[in-house]
Formats: structure tokens, sequence, C-alpha cells
């Protein structure tokens, strides 16, 4: 049976439906109602506080949505999850990312094999190379060190690496440990990103991260193959054993391409892309620039957030939670996008990196059985850093669409700084900001406060807010190697919850292969024109219009 034909899905349209006439600026006042919507991860190495009293909804709403996840039996994927079963279908594989963070202490047998043995031995791996390497031990092909990486692979194998890199990259204790270093990373297949990626390295000096499962990612495989000319350009074509791993599984490939086997660091088909960044594909280049202990921290933090994910129970769940509200956003009260504002300009990565994981996992229109959904699923994401965004598409959250948002803050800064004379620290100026958008967003500004202020009447209609947009506060300790951990595994969770409620199938992503075909034929068809002067041919006439103008002398 669908989630949309349970009495639960039935009662929470009803119970939309009477909310209608409420405004979030007299919610806001009930004491009792604001301190029910919150619930906090205690954990003394990095708490974390959630306020969703600025949801448009009640505890009985909470209450409600907790009776949906019942019905779609939320409890049961979560264990299912746990125990590695093969919840991603279409592909018959488990999905085990949590897997990547358990300790080496404790034990996960999936089809008679120990995972989490697998998984240390990886880590065990990365941690004698990169130690190796920046202690000096393992030297370029001209005796020099290595000082700088370039990691190459695009989608999941870029976007979640960069993201913990830039958070990680002004931590006092992790710049430290970079200092002297530089990390770059190399994903679109434009030249102009692979200019940019090399621009100021030194070859010799330079190791880099191949970072493809099959080693066939045509984008990848371009990237690497530039990448190997401006290597065996200045140092030659032995130096590439040298100069160049992997993050691989296909050994036989690597091997052709001039990489040492032996230098080649696997994962595993039940890491999707999205969700690999706690494997090598992020480890290892992370590992290398900033040292293995902030990483292992990284890892601690999202394990935490496992840990709290599969034994708390629902209505103090923090992924569950945001998971649930991210469901009556958009399946009950129609919002089909969320802002996510990190009060954090470290985070500046940490919406491209959420937009792959959330919208390549639930941007579907089928049901795991293959049926037609009755509804949209998932959310278009995007985000800036208050109090950046505040001065670019703030205008719309406050008075065009409703978009529902998540404010992320820390009570310290990594960079903390006050000038003499000044009443605040810059950062207490930043947190002002983020304190007082929710509050606007939620309340608005009434046409009657506006003539109170004595505003020209002609001015009232465009000085009004509206209010009653719904928004998440999450308030952390600080931005650490931790908590970024902490972040990544909430977000990735929440995800996954509102997959398991939707009844669709999160861990595929068929979406993408269409486009990579139709790629294939348009890159055959520019070769044969530019090569053999082959007249264009197999396409539609707009396609056929346009290769011909760009293909033109």
């Amino acid at each position: 049976m669908p989630i949309t034909a349970s009495p639960a899905w039935t009662a929470l349209q009803q119970h939309a439906d009477r909310l209608r006439g409420l405004h979030l600026r007299d919610l806001i006042q009930d004491a009792a109602r604001c301190k029910a919507m919150t619930a906090t991860v205690k954990d003394e190495d990095g708490p974390i506080h959630l306020d969703y009293s600025r949801q448009f909804a009640t505890p009985e709403t909470t209450g409600l949505l907790i009776d949906l996840a019942r019905s779609a039996d939320l409890a049961g994927s979560l264990e299912a999850m746990a125990r590695g079963e093969r919840l991603n279908r279409t592909e018959n594989r488990s999905v085990l990312h949590h897997a990547l963070r358990l300790p080496a202490d404790e034990a996960l047998t999936v089809d008679g094999v120990d995972i989490v043995a697998q998984v240390h031995d990886v880590l065990k791996n990365i941690k004698r190379f990169s130690d190796a390497l920046r202690k000096g031990k393992r030297l370029g092909a001209t005796g020099e060190p290595l000082t700088d990486v370039v990691a190459i692979g695009i989608g999941g194998s870029y976007l979640g690496p960069e993201f913990v890199a830039e958070s990680l990259r002004t931590d006092p204790a992790c710049a430290k440990a970079a200092a002297g270093r530089r990390l770059r990373f190399l994903a679109n297949v434009d030249p102009i990103d692979v200019t940019r990626a090399l621009d100021g390295l030194d070859p010799a000096r330079t190791l880099v991260v191949v970072v493809s499962k099959t080693f066939t990612t045509a984008e990848t495989m371009l990237n690497a193959r530039t990448v190997r000319a401006w290597l065996v350009k200045a140092l030659g074509k032995a130096a590439v054993a040298q100069h160049m791993v992997a993050v691989s599984t296909n050994l036989e490939a690597v091997e052709a391409f001039g990489i040492d086997p032996a230098n080649a660091f696997g994962f595993w088909d039940w890491v999707g892309g999205r969700y690999s960044v706690c494997s090598a594909v992020g480890v290892l280049p992370l590992a290398l620039h900033f040292g293995f202990a902030p990483v292992q921290r990284f890892l601690a933090g999202a394990h935490a957030i496992d840990r709290h994910f599969f034994t708390v129970p629902v209505e103090k769940n923090l992924p569950v939670l945001l998971g649930l509200y991210g469901v009556w956003n958009s399946s009950f009260l129609g919002h089909p996008a969320r802002a996510l504002l990190p009060y954090c300009q470290a985070l500046h990565k940490l919406a491209p990196h959420i937009q792959q994981v959330d919208m390549e996992s639930n941007g579907k229109r089928v049901d795991l059985d293959g049926a037609e959904l009755g509804f949209a699923a998932g959310e278009i994401d995007f985000g800036e850093p208050g109090t950046n965004g505040q001065h670019s598409f703030y205008q719309l959250l406050h008075q065009g669409r409703v978009v529902p948002a998540d404010f992320i803050g820390f009570r310290r800064s990594q960079q903390p700084l006050q000038l003499k004379g000044e009443s605040v620290a810059n950062h207490d100026e930043l947190m002002a900001n983020f304190f007082a958008q929710p509050d606007a967003l939620a309340v608005g500004k009434t046409a009657a406060e506006c003539r109170a202020e004595g505003v020209p009447e002609a001015l009232v209609p465009h000085k009004v807010f509206p209010g009653n947009r719904p928004s998440n506060v999450l308030l952390l300790e600080r931005l650490d190697p931790y908590s970024c951990g902490q972040l990544l595994a909430l977000y990735e969770h929440r995800t996954a919850v509102q997959g398991f409620i939707w009844g669709i199938d999160s861990f595929d992503q068929w979406g993408v292969e269409l486009g990579k075909v139709l790629a294939k034929q348009v890159r055959g068809q520019i070769a044969a024109t530019r090569n053999d002067g082959d007249r264009i041919k197999g396409f539609n006439p707009s396609t056929s219009a346009l290769l011909k103008r760009y293909l033109e002398t």
C-alpha cells in the first residue's frame, strides 16, 4: 500500500487544512509549544541543539508525523539499514556508509564478511601512506617532498571531500597541520578547471589522487590523462608511478594507466558515491593534507550521529525530526525547496554537497515497486553562508516564495576576533543576524506596524513582510573535525528518513544515465566532423543546428 493511502497521511492532510488560519507570530509566543519543539544531542564532544518551533506546526503535528513514520515502518527501515540489508533494491546493494565510521573494535557481518575489518584495513593503509608522505619518507621522482595534492573526481568523489576540506581549512589545529601544503580539487571536464587546479603547482612536488571506482568515469579519466600529460612533460613517463595514486577497485585499469596497484585504495559497492566521503574517496586526500588524526575525529563525529540515529527514540532523534518536517513542508504544505543557511563561512561548500546528497537521492518519480508516485518527491536544495545570503536571495525568502530554511550556527568561531572599541566581537555580529533572521521570517511585519512607524501609505505594501516562513535552527559548539562529521551524518540520515517515508529508493541514481548516453553520441559526432569532415546526422533539427553552429570553422 502506498504511504498516501494510509490513514496517517490522510490525518496529516486534514491537520494541514486546520492550521491554515494560524500564524507563526502567534505560535512562537507559546512558551510550552516552543519548549516541546526542541531536541538536543547530548554529546560531551559536541552537543547539537535543534529548535524547530518556527515550523508552521504544533506539537500535535509532530505526533501525527510520528504516526506517519510508524505507518511507513521507519523503525524497520533503520534496523534493516544498520544490519546491512539490501535497501538499494534496483542495484541489489546494501546501504552501509555508516559502517565506514564504525570503531575498529566493533563488528558488522554482511554476507559472511566482517566489513568493519575491511574498512579498517583500508584506513590503516591510508594512515601508513599519508604518514610516510607527510614525514618526507615518500618523495617525488626528483627527490623532493610531495607537498601538494590534486584530487581528481566528480560528483560524490569531489563534492563531499571539498566540503570537508573547506570546513577545516581555517580550524587552527587543522591549519597548523596543513601548513606548507596545498590541496586542490579537479572535477569539471572544462579545461578551465584543470588550468585553475594546476595553477602555481610544481609537478615535482605534486601528488595526484585519481578517484573512480571503475576507473572508467569519462570526465575523471580525461582529467586524469590531462594531468598525467602535465607530469610526464615535466618529469618523464617513469614519474607517473611516484606522483599518481588511485582510489578504485579496478586494479587492472589502474595498472594499465601507469599507477602502481599497491598505491590503489579500495572501497565497496555498498558505498554510494554521494555517501563516500568517509571512505578512501575523502579520507585519503584529507589525511594527506591535514594528517590522519583530524580525519579520525571527523569519522568519530559522524559515528556519534549514526549511533544517535539508530538508537534514540524518534521524538528526540534529530535526523528523524529534520526528515519528518521536510516531508511535512514538501508533501503537506506544498513547499518544494529548502534553503541551507550556515552562519559560518567555512561551510560555504555545505549546500553544494547536500544538493547532491539530497537531490540525487530523493529526486525520484516512482516508488520501490516502480509505481508512479502520487506526489512530487525530493526538494530543491540551495544555500549560501550568512550574512552573504542576506544580500543575495533573502529578499525572495522574506517577500516572495515560501522556502523552508535550516539555519546552522556555532557558539564559538574558528577565528575569534574583536576590534578595540567595537561593542561586540565579529562572531557576535554574525550571530546577531543568525538569531534575527529566523524570527523575521516567522513573524514578519504587518501593515499596521508599518503605519505606526510613519511609513508613507504608498510604501506600506512594499514594506509588509507576510511572515509565516518556516525554519529550523541548529546550534553547535564550534566547527571542527568532529562537528563537521556530525553535520555530514545529520544531513545524510535526514535524506534517508524522507526516502523511507516516501517509499522510494534513495540510494540509486538512474536519472544521471540518459544524459551520459546522449553525450557519447554527440562526442562521436564531434570527433567525426572535426577529424573526417562528416556531416551532422542522427539528431533532431534543433540539436543539428546547434552542432553546426558550434562546429563551423
